[in-house]
């Protein structure tokens, strides 16, 4: 049996609107939509891991505001992840792209507009339902 890959992503939010990232074509699931963020690594907290990916992908400084209810999610028969969602705020940095194809800043109630990946739908319905960022 495969080990559920623990992943954590960022909603980061700032002026009511949210940071949304399509992923490279490079990427797996390419040009799908999805929060930021990565797999966290051994002896790494899901906390430190958002901000250390959050700083490599987008040079972000990002702070935690509140973490989530997580999910998981089936992708084939030897992938699972268990997604770790934080809402952000932004402390510091100037937005760089270093793997996704592009960003935008949205509010919840357009979220459904996008082509997002599978594991983060149940975030967006969430994001949605709440209001947040609006």
């Amino acid at each position: 049996m495969q080990a559920i890959i623990r992943v954590t992503c960022a909603i980061i939010i700032v002026n009511d609107k949210i940071l949304c990232a399509q992923r490279g074509k490079n990427m797996s699931h390419p040009l799908l939509w999805e929060f930021p963020g990565g797999k966290i690594e051994k002896d790494e907290s899901a906390e430190s891991c958002i901000k250390r990916e959050i700083m490599e992908e987008l040079n972000l400084e990002i702070g935690i505001v509140q973490k989530l209810k997580s999910t998981q999610h089936k992708y084939s028969e030897n992938k699972e992840i268990e997604l770790i969602p934080f809402i952000c705020s932004y402390i510091s940095g100037e937005l760089k792209l270093k793997e996704h194809h592009e960003v935008r800043w949205i509010s919840a109630c357009s979220l459904n507009t996008l082509d997002w990946a599978e594991a983060d739908l149940p975030i967006v319905r969430n994001l949605i339902e709440n209001n947040y960022g609006d």
